[in-house]
């Protein structure tokens, strides 16, 4: 649902039975604050026993009718993946208008996690839109990941300073983040364009920022229309952000310009002077894979240790690359679960305590139980606000999150130090 957002003027479509549709909007609804458009196969018990085939032309009709998008983007549930509805084969007996498109991609819900579905439905929008072409058009494919549209827009940022012409797929700026106009607009502005999506398969190269979730998306496009790939880590912190740069500079033949090496150069400047303050603390570091392991490769370069990362979503590439990463830094006691969840996170600061929690708003119950500081950072984060117009990714991004990191431990030190110890200059 996510994923479909992020393409200019479509509908995100479950096709399953109500409630899931509603739980998946409730979600995007609670962590950005706005509304997540979508619409429902809406199954009952005679769909569940003789397929959803009927609903899901009745729906097509009557979304195309009713709310005009440009493209219906289907997704499957639990419920119409268990009674083995053919999607492919149902789209090709709809009668689409003309101009408008539908595509598909297959989202059981007891395969992976979110993210696995968010991988699978930008694939699904190349699988069924992007054209293989001799002719190039100079331009980056970039896919960004299951990210913030705040985090998307620094990106972006960064690539415009460095020159790059680029199509981002998906691209949830301007529409998870979108102005408040005094008017509702079920489409807002932002959006990849369906003919940017098309014209992929003209891209140089395409760049799989977050391995976990932006490679097979980047594989499939080089599968179908023979466009190279390199997969990086998504830009948080120092190494990964220089990397993304380099990259982009390499790639646009562009020299890095001062304003970007005046960001980096700022950072710097702010993690030596707080030093004192986050050296060899102690931190617990949850969520989706490729945040919790960019939040995890920054803490090491603050020179925090990260004792326990864990992700609930499952496959050993997320182990394997956390073992690199703390072999790298010579880190030998710690605990990386791929599967694993805050119950068992939980059990673990209990029997040795972190100085610090980093994640969504699930932690808050860990944090609160054991009173560890928490800095909220991925998804979903449903009780605050403003966290999705803000990046962690870029060298913005890793001076924000310094300053979440060292308000949360100093503001824990001014409530529990005693009265006599209490310091105006810290």
């Amino acid at each position: 649902m996510y994923a479909a957002l992020g393409v200019h003027k479509c509908m995100p479509h479950s096709h399953g039975s109500q409630g899931c549709c509603s739980f998946h909007r409730m979600y995007l609804t609670r962590h950005f604050k706005e509304p997540a458009i979508a619409s429902s196969s809406s199954f009952t018990e005679g769909a569940s026993v003789f397929g959803g085939g009927s609903n899901l032309k009745t729906s097509a009709k009557n979304i195309f009718d009713i709310y005009k998008p440009d493209i219906i983007a289907v997704h499957t549930t639990c419920l119409s993946e268990t009674i083995g509805d053919d999607i492919g084969s149902i789209i090709q007996d709809i009668d689409i208008p003309e101009g408008k498109y539908m595509v598909h991609t297959n989202t059981p819900s007891y395969v992976g996690s979110h993210v696995t579905g968010f991988t699978n439905m930008v694939s699904g929008f190349i699988k069924y839109l992007s054209v293989k072409s001799a002719v190039k058009n100079g331009k980056l494919a970039v896919f960004p990941g299951f990210v913030n549209p705040g985090d998307m827009r620094e990106m972006k940022r960064i690539l415009n300073y460095l020159k790059v012409p680029f199509t981002m797929l998906p691209d949830t700026s301007g529409v998870c983040d979108a102005p408040m106009t005094g008017s509702y607009e079920m489409y807002p502005k932002g959006g990849t364009k369906i003919e940017d999506i098309k014209k992929l398969g003209e891209c140089e190269l395409s760049l799989a920022l977050g391995e976990m979730t932006s490679e097979e998306s980047a594989n499939e496009l080089k599968r179908k229309c023979g466009v190279p790939y390199k997969a990086l880590p998504l830009p948080i912190g120092i190494e990964a952000t220089d990397e993304f740069v380099m990259q982009l500079s390499r790639f646009s033949s562009t020299e890095v310009p001062y304003d970007l090496e005046e960001e980096r150069g700022q950072l710097v400047d702010i993690m030596l002077d707080a030093h004192p303050y986050y050296h060899n603390k102690s931190v617990a570091i949850y969520g989706d894979p490729d945040t919790v392991l960019g939040i995890a490769a920054f803490a090491l370069e603050l020179g925090m240790v990260p004792k326990y990362l864990v992700t609930g979503t499952p496959g050993i590439i997320f182990e394997q690359k956390a073992k690199e990463l703390f072999s790298k830094y010579g880190v030998e006691n710690y605990i990386a679960k791929a599967a694993g969840d805050l119950f068992e996170l939980h059990q673990w600061i209990k029997n040795d305590p972190v100085d610090l929690l980093i994640g969504g708003t699930h932690g808050k119950y860990i944090a609160r139980a054991e009173n560890i500081p928490l800095v909220r950072a991925g998804f979903p984060i449903i009780d605050r606000y403003v966290h999705s117009y803000l990046p962690i990714v870029g060298y913005k991004g890793a001076i924000r999150l310094v300053e979440l990191i060292l308000n949360a431990i100093m503001d824990k030190q001014d409530a529990e130090c005693n009265e006599e110890d209490m310091e105006m200059v810290m």
